[in-house]
């Protein structure tokens, strides 16, 4: 079935499944799910056992994944991570499908994730495809504002190739970034994750297994929405 979506906003239970009464049990299975991963448990069945546990269904099961992390992952991602204050005037590699869609889902009221490393991470799956939505340009706009008020000189963004529509996507970001006066490179590759991994500069990303292996890395995507959405739908979670 062809994707028809206008706005990159939330699932019609999330309401119901991300509720404050909600959030003491989903709590509860984030920081089981921290406590196994940091004595090695494998990541799935940790995963499947807490959930059970929890009896969560499968929307907050994902949630409760992508805001957990063993104690380790936590504490080098922190020892890697580069503050506001550091990255001003430095260039930046955008790892562009994952923060653009963050800011598209935070502007369409969609579940915003503050997970225990710090970052935040949205709820979004793209199955290979994406769509432009009504919180594209909105939110390329508010990216390029937050860069130019930390002075970023120049942006790499990498978007994944093999992904429907990411030509047209690339052609958007170009044209805003030409429109605005902002320096952005925009760069159609196989895989934009081993590239960010090994960078030698800062990259922006809020994918866990770049973040392990990057050499320094910001959280631009929680910049960008504690500067300019604070009406974000944030969940207490973690």
């Amino acid at each position: 079935m062809p994707d028809r979506r206008t706005h990159r906003g939330p699932h019609p239970e999330d309401a119901r499944l991300f509720d404050r009464p909600s959030w003491p049990r989903l709590r509860e299975a984030i920081d089981d799910l921290c406590w196994l991963l940091s004595r090695g448990y494998a990541p799935l069945s940790a995963a499947k056992l807490v959930g059970d546990r929890g009896s969560l269904v499968a929307r907050q099961r994902t949630a409760v994944e992508r805001c957990a992390c063993s104690d380790a992952q936590r504490r080098r991602r922190q020892e890697r991570q580069v503050s506001a204050a550091a990255v001003r005037g430095r260039p930046l590699w955008l790892d562009g499908y994952n923060l653009l869609t963050t800011i598209e889902a935070a502007l369409g009221g969609g579940v915003i994730l503050a997970a225990r490393d710090g970052c935040y991470r949205d709820m979004a799956s793209m199955h290979g495809s994406y769509r432009r939505v009504s919180e594209t340009a909105p939110a390329l706009e508010l990216i390029g504002r937050t860069l130019a008020a930390l002075e970023i000189p120049h942006c790499r963004w990498l978007l994944d190739r093999p992904v429907s529509n990411s030509g047209r996507l690339k052609q958007l970001i170009e044209l805003t970034a030409q429109s605005r006066g902002w320096h952005w490179e925009v760069e159609l590759v196989p895989n934009p994750d081993p590239l960010l991994a090994a960078c030698d500069q800062v990259v922006a990303t809020a994918d866990s297994a770049i973040l392990d292996q990057c050499r320094a890395w910001f959280n631009l995507a929680r910049e960008v929405i504690v500067r300019h959405i604070p009406e974000a739908f944030l969940p207490e979670l973690s």
